[in-house]
């Protein structure tokens, strides 16, 4: 196997590995409650995270010639 397909199945391989801790954490533990906000807390950190990169890079970059001429 060359090392991009033993790449790919070591990545598959960890992600099914950390679903089930995942689901292991959140269904079968006790800390079952802090896993939740955990994940609710990085979903709302992701998506305002990629809004406001969105923003940042709506206010630094500079107006190309062709829309310059259109106003």
């Amino acid at each position: 196997m060359d090392r991009r397909k033993a790449g790919g199945a070591s990545i598959f391989a960890l992600c099914i590995a950390g679903f089930f801790t995942y689901a292991y954490l959140l269904m079968l533990s006790e800390w079952s409650p802090i896993v939740l906000q955990l994940s609710v807390l990085m979903i709302a950190g992701g998506i305002l995270g990629v809004i406001a990169w969105i923003g940042y890079v709506m206010a630094t970059t500079r107006p190309s010639p062709a829309s310059i001429s259109d106003e």
